[in-house]
């Protein structure tokens, strides 16, 4: 049933358009809901495929702070009338000490939190549901922690109607320390992951905080739960992986904030803001400014004082970077680096179908180097390094040491989030059931940026460093080799993540090279993208799309590549065994195997220390 949903969708899109900007057109304004004429139906018939989310913020950015009333238009693409809409609040995720979920404990009471652990954690608090015409109440409930709201409709929605529901909220992000953000701390947690094969997971401040001046709001609204068919998916689990499991929308937002705080989002900057977000014009000491975008995965948002910005025009999309004041060398050599990749994607995969896409800094906790959202890719402000500052002089000299290393981590990762506005935003995924489709997808085309930008030299070299390097030291670390089709929470930490599901998940790409050819593969990858666009893609749907590409005589062969590289054990055979130089040079083994030779144990330090330097 999903999949004629889907058929459906992709055959009528282009008619839903206009009739969805009409329908916009219509809605009472959201800056005051109580003012419509007359009472609006509790359901409405709908052309359009997608929900509709109009918010108001009123961000008090110095008290990390914000009001907000949202009115959603949910439309009801199942074939059976609704009763009930759930929405997530991602900022409301939390895991125990020991980084596991339980979903049937509760978590402690507001009484019971100390006021210091209430502070280190995002919050969103439900002040009112009503339907957004009437301004009726609407009966609703939160699970236990928090992080699930059920909506319960007056009346059932019938299938390709639409309902409107009104929710006000407030929200809070904690300040996080800068001792957490920085490029030390970054190293260490990752030389812990691989020594200790500590257990990691993401939390919501990891996306939702304010640090040195900067504030992220990746997850700030109620987000309507995927919808699947008759099924809602309503369990979230943290992970070491994305939390964010979402369908494709269209926004209006109005963020009303201190003038002199830069704005940057997902969506297009509308009146009373700079082209692409920016600080208002004028000297008002607030200024509302708006933003829209259409099938959009999510909507994150970027705020702070002294935010800069470049862009430049690439096949009629706007790339921008955006960086703080004391990093704008770095920025503008992460401008040509996503220039360049979106002209290399483009050509391979097809043209992205949005006005902008942005990549910035910000500065993510130790154990966070990036985060992806519509439109928006995020690195860590720690790998924002300029070697020929005089500031670098602070940094400790074995990561002083590693400038190669970070500056061509910085420029993979920049090619790595861009690459996911095609694989993750664009062709959407389940990121707790199958990660590896888009974070695989993403590195693979890391690689060929490097090989189209740099040559095949550069392109090699990156792949022995950012790939078969990676799961070397994982190896050589005493990690297990383990299928890359798992959930995310099979995974232990971002170490083990990155080298089974983004390193020997993104290697199979090559193995397919090797068996179709080049031009089959990007025809493939064409082709999945455009049957895949703006949905929730599965496993099924890619390796479709290369056995229908492959000769006839290849099919089968494409099947057990994808077998043999997703869910078997070949990595050592594949990728990398675990180096056993290495393994006693760092003194992981008793003795020392083969001959002593101090400058082969040096060279296998440097190794060791740029893998340790990359951003995971």
């Amino acid at each position: 049933m999903r999949q004629s949903i889907k058929q459906a969708t992709r055959i009528k899109f282009g008619f839903f358009v206009p009739a969805l900007l009409c329908l916009a057109a219509t809605l009472a304004p959201a800056q005051s809901p109580r003012a419509a004429a007359s009472p609006a139906p509790q359901t409405v018939a709908t052309s359009s495929p997608r929900t509709l989310y109009r918010i108001n913020f009123a961000l008090d950015f110095d008290a990390r702070a914000f009001t907000a009333t949202e009115r959603v238009r949910w439309v009801n693409d199942d074939n059976r009338p609704a009763s009930v809409v759930y929405f997530h609040l991602y900022a409301n995720l939390r895991s125990n000490a020991n980084g596991n979920h339980d979903a049937t404990r509760p978590a402690p009471a507001a009484k019971e939190e100390t006021a210091a652990a209430a502070a280190d954690e995002p919050r969103i608090e439900i002040k009112s549901v009503r339907h957004a015409g009437t301004q009726t109440p609407l009966a609703h409930a939160l699970d236990e922690q928090a992080t699930l709201l059920r909506v319960n409709l007056r009346e059932p929605v019938a299938p390709g109607a639409a309902t409107d529901i009104e929710i006000a909220f407030t929200g809070s992000v904690p300040e996080i320390d800068p001792d957490e953000t920085s490029l030390p701390s970054h190293v260490i947690q990752q030389l812990g992951a691989a020594l200790r094969d500590t257990r990691e997971m993401r939390r919501a401040r990891d996306t939702n905080f304010r640090a040195r001046g900067v504030m992220v709001l990746g997850a700030a609204y109620p987000v309507v739960a995927v919808h699947d068919g008759d099924e809602w998916q309503r369990e979230v689990r943290p992970t070491v992986g994305d939390t964010l499991h979402t369908e494709v929308a269209d926004y209006e937002v109005t963020i009303d904030a201190p003038a002199d705080v830069a704005l940057f989002t997902s969506a297009e900057a509308g009146r009373a803001g700079a082209a692409g977000g920016g600080v208002a014009a004028g000297g008002a000491n607030t200024g509302a400014r708006t933003f829209a975008g259409e099938n959009l995965r999510n909507f994150a948002i970027l705020a702070g004082r002294g935010l800069q910005s470049g862009e430049r025009s690439v096949g009629g999309v706007r790339v921008r970077s955006i960086w703080t004041a004391e990093h704008e060398k770095i920025g503008r050599r992460v401008l040509d680096t996503a220039a360049e990749a979106v002209r290399v994607f483009t050509a391979r995969y097809g043209a992205l179908p949005v006005a902008s896409v942005s990549v910035a800094e910000a500065p993510l906790v130790a154990g966070l180097g990036s985060a992806e959202f519509a439109n928006l890719g995020v690195i860590a402000s720690a790998f924002y390094v300029d070697f020929d500052s005089p500031g670098v002089r602070n940094l400790p000299e074995l990561v002083r040491e590693q400038r190669q290393s970070v500056e061509d981590s910085l420029e993979f990762a920049t090619a790595h989030m861009l690459a996911h506005q095609w694989w993750g935003m664009l062709v959407g995924n389940s990121p707790e059931r199958a990660p590896v489709l888009d974070e695989a997808l993403a590195h693979w085309s890391a690689l060929v940026y490097y090989r189209e930008a740099h040559g095949v030299t550069r392109a090699q070299a990156a792949r022995d460093d950012q790939l078969r390097g990676v799961y070397e030291i994982y190896r050589t670390f005493g990690g297990e080799d383990m299928p890359a089709l798992r959930p995310a929470r099979d995974f232990r930490n971002s170490f083990q993540y990155a080298a089974i599901v983004s390193a020997k998940g993104a290697l199979m790409y090559d193995a397919l090279v090797k068996l179709l050819g080049e031009e089959r593969v990007f025809t493939a990858l064409r082709r999945y993208a455009e049957a895949n666009r703006y949905e929730i893609a599965e496993v099924d749907d890619l390796r479709g799309a290369f056995v229908a590409e492959a000769p006839v005589t290849a099919r089968r062969a494409v099947t057990r590549t994808f077998d043999r590289w997703l869910s078997e054990r070949h990595g050592d055979e594949d990728v990398a065994p675990p180096n056993p130089q290495l393994a006693a040079a760092l003194g992981l083994t008793p003795e020392i195997t083969g001959a002593n030779n101090r400058n082969a144990f040096s060279r296998l330090g440097r190794f060791f220390w740029r893998q340790m330097t990359r951003i995971r």
